[in-house]
């Protein structure tokens, strides 16, 4: 797999001068930086425009008419690289401060109450060198929004009373992570690397890192706002703002609000310290894995590819090594037995210098040959030397990109925003929608140059696995690792190495057909098959999405069953590993999933050339050879997925233990892990016989493709799979009632936390109280939020809101803790459940009506790509709406919810069918599967 190191949008320069005459004389006065609008895609119909205030804060605006939600991004050119040397964390802290009230609203939840009240949501993260902060909001309420965002960059408080709750906060943050593989990964690799580069450092903080300063030293609040005073000013500032309103008034509302931001002078800070200094150089480690996941990864400093994104060498040789077809390095350590997935990309870019990183993800016969897969990289990295510096490839590779811009999707308003905040501080104007597809011509120097650095004296290496014991330990994360030697003497590489040939797949026809359906139509009814088709170009893109769902009456009736339906969809993906990737490469996505009715076959991709693709997977799906190899390969992956579940972050055990309880059929981790022990190739060989015997097909067809087309289409796939059952045969997914005997559940977790999540269970599946709870649960998550996380800090994850399981209502709250046993949440819940009961109580319909309109505006939020709307729509269709206007109905209904029918259904919704899932460390996990079997079904509600 090829993995681009950050989520921005390019284009091939030659051939967009071609396609884009306007773009090409736009692009070449880009080094003059007369630009005053981005390049953007022919589809791209939305109106830029950018302004540099007159405190030097960089500002794009874009004015997007079909948008349903408005949002903002705000980079600062400042992260946890500038953290002081005696205040870990403090970048991190400080972004965590700015949330708890400005000078013009100093109430801590102004911000996320009015937000709430308007559909909103936000969010903030800190990297090395950026901190961003984001919202969305309805657009009515985007002029309230900016005014309460801008505060933070204007006049925050930094009350002193918040210090220490928040600095829990942040501790519980760190607490919560302390076990993700990621951080433990980087906790080791920052031992080998330079200890004076800024980005080694401990970034996260801690209640030790952030503590009040000794008697005589500056106080802690002093330094959070010399820190904000040295380092927040406009001129480092980026701003994005997507909206539906026109650009004079987003201008108008952008300078009234962020002309107040502080112009003192600064610039973004750059990092000169070497990553890493060449007599470190080649090192090695081995690191403990809390996981049934062993890892090899080589990292060899290079260059930042930001330095070079014009003409993307890495980019071009990450193409090459992470291929996975025919010949590849991961093909032949595959075939070996070592090896399921590889990735080669760049990251960890400073400015300067950054890391391509060469990941492979081994099985534990794998683990025992790590000097030959090493010898094995560096006989890639040789046939690329000498025979992978060829234009043709890099052409292929700009064509690719030029296709993928040209037809590149909106996506919604939120995330349009954060990229453009993030690209505005790398790129210049023009390209910050262009950059991540932009290859300007083939450099076959400059490629070298990125080659040359990919060399056994350059190189660092760490093996992560359970097996390691590990002589040191890691400040702050105690990670268990161990140098060891970087050399592999004589060791020899796999045979069969080869570069790939030129992709087969690549779209010739992305003519664009005209023809929209407003809802899809059943162009195909009979007992056995159901098609479903929507003529969509609102996109427009010539792709389509197709959905295959092939039913079984006995996909799930236990657990053996259920994980040889999980076992058939991972080996037909595997199977097709090394046929299929230059088709994935050219734009073309296939996957296959189980659920509890069987096996989904999921196609995207260019309508072109997408029904062989179709052919080939179906063939392979019933005549392919099930080979022993393939069978263990995809088995040991799941056995490794159902092994670490009790791994898992703590609040994701709860949701899980919450389906598995209140949903039949749902198979547990364990289950599935101990069904699955005794299967083989033969085994699956039987079961894919009886599984294809007895289908019941239901597809669905979305994109640029005419009626007669894709129907024609979907009768070929109906001969191939000849579906003999009604639907009726195929049993249902049915939500179960819970119990009031039901007792607390405990997740089957290996994790240290504390953990609550109740859930408060509608009473039918009703469309009303679906709007009911959806409504109450937007009414309750601000204030629960800002009670036992910001004011009682009880953790770092702290949540409440509508939470259905399927069409079945219900309200969840979860609080994860470091430190505060369960039986103390229960008690701050119940405090909380108990308060909020009283303002019910209180509640009139003007204080009720901004939060239905947040709810019904939700419902009907835009769909950001066509993939989104056909994942909506096929769902839709599982929950039986074949009319697809359920969430039209539901929607109308959330504006009918009254205050009245809130207090009606409350006294009930807290007592009577009520979930508890607890965790306290040490606690034995429940038998859930045994608890539920008399669990009778939810009601329907007749509507």
């Amino acid at each position: 797999m090829t993995r681009h190191p950050r989520p921005h949008l390019v284009l091939p320069l030659a051939l967009a001068m071609a396609l884009l005459p306007t773009l090409a004389a736009t692009s070449a006065a880009a080094d003059a930086s007369t630009t005053s609008t981005p390049l953007v895609s022919p589809s791209d119909e939305r109106e830029y425009r950018a302004l540099t205030l007159d405190n030097g804060l960089t500002v794009l605006l874009v004015s997007d008419a079909e948008a349903d939600k408005a949002a903002a991004s705000l980079n600062v050119g400042v992260g946890s690289a500038q953290d002081p040397d005696d205040l870990a964390g403090l970048a991190h802290y400080l972004e965590h401060m700015l949330f708890l009230g400005t000078e013009a609203y100093p109430q801590a939840d102004a911000y996320q109450s009015y937000l709430s009240q308007h559909g909103g949501q936000h969010n903030a993260y800190t990297a090395a060198q950026d901190t961003n902060y984001f919202f969305s909001v309805d657009p009515d309420a985007l002029d309230g929004t900016l005014d309460r965002f801008s505060h933070f960059f204007v006049d925050p408080l930094f009350n002193a009373d918040r210090l220490a709750s928040e600095r829990q906060v942040v501790h519980s943050e760190y607490m919560a992570r302390k076990r993700d593989a990621g951080r433990r990964h980087i906790a080791v690799l920052d031992q080998l690397l330079n200890p004076a580069h800024p980005t080694t450092r401990f970034s996260v903080g801690s209640n030790a890192t952030l503590a009040d300063r000794p008697e005589g030293e500056t106080p802690l609040r002093q330094r959070v706002i010399e820190f904000y005073e040295h380092h927040y000013d406009a001129n480092v500032m980026h701003l994005a703002v997507v909206a539906p309103q026109p650009l004079d008034e987003l201008e108008a509302l952008v300078r009234d609000d962020f002309a107040a931001v502080p112009d003192r002078g600064l610039t973004r800070p750059e990092i000169s310290t070497p990553l890493v200094t060449p007599d470190e150089l080649p090192a090695a480690a081995e690191l403990r894995s809390l996981r049934d996941d062993r890892r090899l990864t080589f990292y060899f400093p290079i260059p930042d590819p930001d330095t070079a994104y014009r003409l993307k060498p890495a980019s071009y040789l990450a193409n090459l090594l992470g291929h996975e077809g025919e010949g590849s390095l991961l093909h032949v350590l595959r075939e070996a037995g070592w090896a399921d997935g590889l990735s080669a990309g760049a990251a960890q870019g400073d400015g300067k210098e950054a890391f391509f990183n060469v990941d492979i993800s081994l099985t534990p016969e794998g683990a025992k040959h790590l000097d030959r897969i090493q010898a094995s990289l560096f006989a890639a990295i040789r046939e690329i030397r000498q025979h992978g510096m060829e234009a043709w490839r890099y052409d292929e590779q700009a064509r690719l990109a030029e296709q993928q811009f040209r037809f590149q999707e909106h996506g919604s308003a939120l995330g349009t925003a954060m990229r453009l905040a993030t690209s505005l501080a790398r790129y210049p104007l023009e390209d910050v929608n262009y950059a991540p597809y932009r290859m300007d011509g083939f450099d076959a120097e400059r490629i070298d140059e990125w080659l040359s650095a990919l060399q056994p004296e350059r190189m660092l290496r760490l093996y992560s696995g359970p097996d390691v014991e590990g002589n040191q330990e890691t400040p702050w994360f105690d990670v268990p690792w161990s140098p060891v030697a970087p050399d592999v003497g004589d060791a020899a590489p796999l045979a069969g190495l080869s570069l790939p040939e030129s992709n087969p797949y690549i779209a010739k026809d992305l003519s664009l057909l005209e023809g929209q359906d407003e809802a899809p139509i059943q162009r195909i009814d009979s007992p056995e098959f159901d098609f479903w088709q929507k003529r969509d170009d609102s996109f427009d893109t010539p792709r389509v999405e197709w959905r295959f769902s092939l039913q079984h009456p006995g996909a799930s009736q236990d657990a053996r069953e259920a994980a040889l339906s999980r076992l058939l969809a991972g080996w037909l993906q595997d199977s097709l590993n090394e046929t299929l990737y230059p088709a994935r490469l050219a734009g073309h996505g296939f996957e296959a999933y189980a659920h509890a009715r069987g096996i989904t076959l999921s196609f995207s991709g260019w309508r072109d050339g997408q029904q062989a693709l179709i052919e080939r997977v179906l063939n392979q799906l019933r005549e392919g050879p099930i080979e022993a190899a393939n069978v263990q390969r995809v088995r040991q992956r799941l056995h490794q997925e159902w092994r670490n579940a009790p791994e898992d972050a703590l609040y994701r055990q709860a949701g899980r233990t919450l389906a598995e309880t209140l949903i039949r059929p749902q198979w547990s981790p364990e289950a599935l892990l101990a069904a699955s022990e005794s299967l083989d190739a033969e085994a699956l060989s039987e079961f894919r016989d009886a599984f294809l015997a007895d289908l019941h097909l239901e597809a669905m067809a979305v994109g640029n493709q005419t009626a007669e087309a894709a129907t024609q289409q979907a009768r070929e796939v109906a001969r191939t799979l000849s579906p003999q059952l009604a639907s009726t045969a195929i049993p249902e997914l049915t939500p179960l009632r819970a119990d009031v005997e039901l007792p607390a559940l405990t997740p089957d977790t290996t994790r240290d936390e504390f953990l609550v999540m109740r859930y408060l269970q509608g009473a039918d599946r009703s469309l009303a109280s679906q709007a009911r709870l959806a409504v109450l649960g937007r009414l309750l998550e601000t204030p629960f939020y800002q009670q036992l996380r910001t004011e009682q800090q009880l953790g770092y994850v702290v949540n409440a809101g509508y939470q259905p399981l399927l069409d079945a209502p219900g309200i969840g709250l979860l609080v994860q803790s470091p430190s505060t046993d369960s039986a103390t949440i229960q008690a701050r819940i119940d405090a909380f459940l108990a308060a909020f009961g009283e303002r019910l109580g209180k509640l009139d319909d003007d204080a009720l009506a901004p939060y239905r309109q947040a709810v019904h505006d939700d419902l009907l939020v835009r769909d950001p790509s066509l993939t989104a709307r056909t994942n909506r729509l096929w769902q839709t269709l599982a929950l039986d709406d074949g009319d697809f206007d359920r969430r039209q109905r539901l929607a109308e209904r959330a504006l009918k919810v009254t205050p009245e029918a809130l207090r009606d259904l409350w006294p009930g919704l807290v007592d009577d069918a009520v979930v508890h899932i607890t965790h306290d460390p040490g606690d034995a996990a429940s038998d859930v599967m045994a608890l539920k079997a008399d669990l009778p079904p939810l009601p329907g509600g007749g509507d």
